[in-house]
């Protein structure tokens, strides 16, 4: 009895790491064209996007976009991809409006 929990725990934490490495990298990015960018490796022409709005300050604005851009982008192809410090082609906007403030990112994803 005691050797099939022991076998029965083996197995579960087995099946959490096969979880946790599969989620850094989905392999969906294979789908684009890929291309090494110094000692990254970049999707060469798809973007991914994120916004905000209505935040307190332009900092929170840009906070809350880059989270939306980390969000999406790890969903798609894993956390591994999902470093907004490490995107190429980043292209921020940023606005004031009466609610407050809002950005605009666009960025090739790398990892």
């Amino acid at each position: 009895m005691k050797w099939t929990l022991f076998v029965s725990a083996g197995v579960a934490v087995l099946a959490v790491s096969t979880v946790s490495a599969s989620a850094n990298d989905t392999g969906l990015a294979g789908i684009h064209d890929l291309r090494r960018e110094g000692k990254k490796l970049c999707m060469s022409d798809h973007f991914h996007n994120g916004n905000s709005a209505a935040q307190p300050s332009k900092a929170a604005a840009l906070q809350a976009a880059i989270s939306s851009w980390a969000g999406f982008t790890s969903l798609e192809y894993g956390s591994a991809w999902a470093s907004f410090k490490k995107a190429a082609s980043k292209q921020v906007t940023c606005t004031q409006g009466a609610s407050g403030w809002g950005c605009d990112i666009n960025a090739r994803p790398c990892k």
